[in-house]
């Protein structure tokens, strides 16, 4: 398996498919159409971290500096929620194919994550975390903040990570 940044298109086209799979048909948050594709409204400015196996995508997350973030979206004044921080990121889009969904290759694309992250001086990030895998987001360090968001079927917990928590909980980082 390699994690790496996606860069081509051929890589962007199953990304978008990975986003249909995973938040219209698994995860109820968008509604179905034709074209099985979802392409994200933070696309132009994602910096997607893919695993993949020879050719194939088979999971993904996406992280970006830019605000407004989903986030700002769902809940108003995040940032009285939050600690204070310096440079802020948000992760999104979190997903493994359903026939490769074991530890390790969520915490491999998490490990390369937090060192882009480490690598850009973010100092906290934000996600929007399924209530489906809260479990999971707080054993890796998030904390819960603010009232859940979304909607029935796709309900989600606004959380963060401090920089400090990436570096303890991603020691290869």
């Amino acid at each position: 398996m390699i994690i790496k940044s996606a860069t081509s298109e051929e890589e962007f086209v199953q990304i978008h498919q990975l986003n249909y799979k995973t938040f219209v048909e698994e995860i109820p948050q968008h509604e179905q159409h034709a074209s099985k594709l979802l392409v994200d409204k933070f696309h132009p400015v994602n910096r997607y971290i893919i695993a993949k196996k020879k050719e194939k995508l088979v999971g993904m997350v996406c992280y970006n500096c830019h605000r407004p973030f989903s986030l700002d979206q769902k809940l108003e004044s995040i940032d009285e929620y939050l600690p204070a921080y310096n440079h802020l990121a948000e992760v999104r889009l979190l997903s493994v194919c359903s026939e490769e969904r074991k530890a390790t290759v969520a915490y491999r694309l998490l490990q390369h994550l937090c060192a882009e992250l480490i690598a850009a001086d973010i100092d906290m990030a934000v996600i929007s975390g399924t209530t489906r895998q809260l479990r999971l987001y707080t054993r890796m360090g998030f904390t819960s903040f603010g009232p859940l968001v979304g909607k029935p079927g796709a309900l989600y917990q606004p959380m963060y990570i401090t920089l400090n928590e990436l570096r303890h909980d991603f020691r290869t980082c």
